[in-house]
């Protein structure tokens, strides 16, 4: 993959960019930490994420200076300001283990720094709240998110504020979780994950990238996408086979191939469409693309140049 404004890299040279690193996790540690159907090895955390963080390391470290020659040039006191990574791609293309994966490494490898993770989920509108706007066929799409208290948040984070409640999101419902919530404390570090966060919001006069300090793109062709999320939708069917309370346990009493039709036509009409026209034209405002292929391999990373 080539694109212009990019520096491109496949993989055998964007591992020779950094030394080998003792892992701070084992192979079922990584296990765990991956999304659903996600593939993942100790040699693609050492090939591609160790490079990465070294990147961002040196990035954090310009941050950091930079932060505090302007405050001492304004003669401003000293105060926390939180370096914000955004990371984005599409539903099923793997950016939640990436998310959490980051975070492991830098809290493990940084461990003076205090690393949080969110994900957009929780600033959906509840399902409730979808009906009542007739967007239930639009979850996902721009309309169905609450950016104005997204960007709200992302301010309160940017300028320091303490225990900043963030909603709760379960996929095992389906649905925002009433009263329950993530608590963001002045991290040093924050990740947020969304396929949302390098969109424009509508009716808002910023970006929610205009927050980050470093934004990364997951990238894949929109056939595999859509083998992925086929494969994590017989994942997710199997799990709810025997729980009433799950979102998708009404799917597992269906035939199989009843089922899956209906999958293909949730990809065919919601995912593909949300990715063609909102979330795959924002893949170049992000600082670096993370490219994938068969068998979720990482195979080319791209920076801005």
């Amino acid at each position: 993959m080539q694109a212009q404004g990019y520096f491109t890299f496949d993989r055998t040279a964007w591992q020779n960019l950094s030394n080998r690193a003792e892992l701070p996790l084992t192979q079922q540690q990584l296990a765990d930490i991956k999304a659903l159907n996600d593939r993942i090895s100790l040699e693609d955390v050492q090939d591609v994420y160790v490079p990465l963080v070294r990147l961002l390391q040196k990035k954090y470290a310009d941050f950091e200076k930079w932060n505090r020659d302007k405050l001492d040039f304004l003669q401003i006191p000293v105060k926390k300001t939180p370096f914000i990574v955004g990371i984005s791609g599409s539903v099923a293309v793997g950016k939640s283990t990436t998310a959490r994966l980051l975070q492991v490494l830098l809290s493990n490898w940084f461990s003076d720094l205090k690393t949080q993770l969110i994900t957009t989920d929780g600033f959906l509108y509840p399902n409730a709240e979808l009906k009542r706007r007739h967007l239930m066929s639009r979850k996902g799409f721009p309309e169905s998110y609450n950016m104005k208290e997204l960007i709200h948040f992302l301010n309160a984070v940017k300028t320091g504020q303490k225990q900043i409640k963030v909603p709760k999101y379960s996929h095992q419902v389906y649905d925002v979780i009433k009263d329950e919530y993530d608590v963001i404390d002045q991290p040093d570090i924050l990740i947020v994950e969304g396929i949302n966060v390098l969109q424009l919001p509508a009716n808002e006069t910023i970006y929610v990238s205009d927050f980050f300090d470093w934004s990364i793109y997951v990238d894949a062709e929109a056939d595999l996408i859509e083998k992925w999320f086929l494969e994590r939708f017989g994942v997710l069917l199997d799990t709810a086979f025997h729980d009433p309370s799950n979102y998708y346990y009404q799917y597992a009493q269906m035939p199989r191939e009843e089922a899956f039709a209906y999958a293909k036509k949730i990809w065919r009409d919601i995912d593909l469409k949300n990715l063609k026209e909102y979330i795959l034209p924002t893949r170049f405002r992000a600082d670096m693309i993370l490219h994938k292929t068969e068998g979720h391999v990482m195979d080319n990373i791209l920076v801005r140049v």
